[in-house]
């Protein structure tokens, strides 16, 4: 039964991972496409690193393309720039470039293929810079997060079916401490230049509702002396943990500083 309900709590570490990528603001936009009557598949990128400009890739379907631009928010006219054809293997595509903003600028987007505008009904992408971030701060901020979810389901089925635990109901807070506030505020950090803009500094969702998992499996692991409190209070924190990994990732986050003058490069 054990072995049942670890499987059960990766499975469900599986499905939540999935949902932070696809649901994450920095996914590429993906798409189709209808262009002098040929169906092209179109990716957009809605992150860049700051050191470099943006490119941004369609499919050459022989038909000239722009890509408009402009800084985001704002109500400047929108800039123009042009795809160039470009070799990549097999596939024909053409591609152009935003110009690299500083970590937090932000740039809106749009493309013009003969008269077809992507995306479609006059949409944007909105793409934002960030600071580039080192992969082993991220896979132990990932990694850990997301082992944190697993352990934190096991202990919620395990206090479900009575099961008298002591010392792995204390990984969760122990995993969410090292890998979201520790970890985590290495890589923003690096990505948006400050280590916490959650309570009481800033409204980042994605901060407080680490802390807000941290505080309450830290609660639930004191409430173990109570042995009437005790199964309630993992089962709680555990429902918890999987509420706050539905929440988008970056939600009420890093917004855009382009309205006090983020400077246009090109570099």
């Amino acid at each position: 039964m054990r072995l049942l309900y670890w499987a059960l709590a990766f499975i469900l570490t599986l499905v939540a991972g999935f949902h932070q990528w696809r649901t994450g603001l920095d996914r590429p936009l993906r798409g189709n496409a209808t262009v002098a009557e040929q169906q092209i598949k179109y990716r957009l990128p809605r992150s860049a690193d700051d050191a470099i400009d943006a490119r941004v890739a369609i499919p050459d379907n022989g038909a000239s393309a722009r890509l408009l631009w402009r800084l985001y928010p704002s109500e400047d006219p929108f800039t123009v720039a042009f795809f160039a054809p470009e070799s990549s293997g097999r596939k024909r595509i053409q591609t152009a470039n935003l110009p690299a903003q500083p970590s937090l600028g932000m740039v809106e987007y749009k493309i013009e293929v003969a008269s077809t505008l992507i995306p479609e009904n006059d949409g944007t992408v909105v793409l934002r810079f960030r600071g580039p971030v080192s992969r082993l701060v991220l896979f132990f901020h990932v990694a850990l997060v997301l082992l944190a979810l697993m352990v934190s389901t096991r202990v919620g089925l395990g206090a479900i079916a009575g099961w008298d635990e002591v010392r792995l109901p204390w990984m969760p807070p122990s995993l969410i401490f090292i890998g979201g506030l520790v970890f985590g505020a290495f890589a923003q950090k690096a990505a948006y230049g400050s280590y916490w803009t959650g309570w009481p500094f800033g409204f980042d969702l994605t901060n407080n509702k680490t802390l807000f998992v941290f505080i309450g499996w830290l609660a639930a692991c004191l409430l173990m002396r109570f042995p009437r409190a005790k199964r309630p209070a993992l089962v709680m924190a555990a429902l918890l943990t999987v509420i706050a990994y539905l929440v988008p990732h970056d939600s009420m986050g890093y917004s855009a500083k382009n309205q006090q003058g983020a400077v246009r490069t090109g570099r």
